[in-house]
């Protein structure tokens, strides 16, 4: 399955320990869903909006904030990871209308894996950052073929920012923010806590520019793009078609 088989997502324990400290070391992670909620309610619920497609879903918890609004969504969670896959299949156990697949975004490119399908709403939660970005845009133009007329796609993501010095500001502000967490809490990090470490300088983190991936955006075709929430490196942002 690509090279995914070599990263730390194939591994059970890693990602179990993400999901269960995600609160805890994604600063803003509720505001982000929340704002992702905003977004579906304002442009989308009551018209389109009901069937959804969630790239590198995890276990599940944007689809299901999506959810607690209107309940008769349909959804096509894709994920690369088996074990968050299982989680968010436990999560939707007791919801009919909701369909899985274990990929990698490159494998359901290549291999058309969507076939005909159409969404109303693709959404994205820190995934698409392990991408090229030749990776990416070929993903956002997969993407755009297979989402409705009025229909958006809206993704939070990890940015590099343009400079360093801001850069060097975001992270600082990331690790201040854990330590403010409580001792108990998981996820807590130590001073020694190197945030560049975690979202870009690591091996399959290959983050790009929030302009670049706008513009590319734009020039798939894809209208009333912008960033719609930023805190430092974490930001979410899309367009409509």
């Amino acid at each position: 399955m690509s090279g995914f088989d070599e990263t730390k997502w194939n591994d059970k324990d890693f990602s179990k320990e993400f999901r269960d400290a995600a609160d805890a070391f994604i600063p803003e992670r509720k505001r982000h869903l929340e704002t992702a909620v905003s977004y579906y309610k304002y442009f989308l619920q009551g018209n389109a909006g009901k069937n959804i497609l969630d790239l590198g879903c995890g276990d599940g918890s944007l689809t299901a904030a999506l959810m607690e609004e209107e309940s008769a969504i349909t959804a096509t969670l894709t994920d690369a990871s088996a074990d968050m896959l299982t989680a968010a299949k436990e999560r939707f156990s007791d919801h009919k209308g909701i369909e899985f697949i274990n990929a990698t975004f490159e494998d359901m490119v290549k291999e058309e894996l969507l076939g005909d399908r159409r969404f109303d709403f693709a959404v994205s939660s820190l995934a698409i950052h392990h991408m090229s970005f030749e990776g990416k845009k070929a993903l956002f133009s997969y993407v755009f073929d297979h989402i409705n007329t009025g229909g958006a796609f809206y993704l939070i993501d990890v940015v590099l920012p343009p400079t360093e010095r801001l850069e060097e500001w975001y992270l600082h502000m990331w690790t201040e923010w854990l330590k403010t967490k409580p001792a108990g809490d998981k996820g807590k990090e130590s001073i020694t806590f190197d945030a560049s470490k975690k979202y870009k300088d690591n091996p399959g983190n290959t983050p790009d520019t929030l302009q670049a991936q706008l513009s590319a955006l734009e020039e798939i075709g894809f209208t009333e793009v912008d960033c719609f929430y930023k805190s430092g490196i974490f930001t979410a942002f899309g367009g409509r078609k």
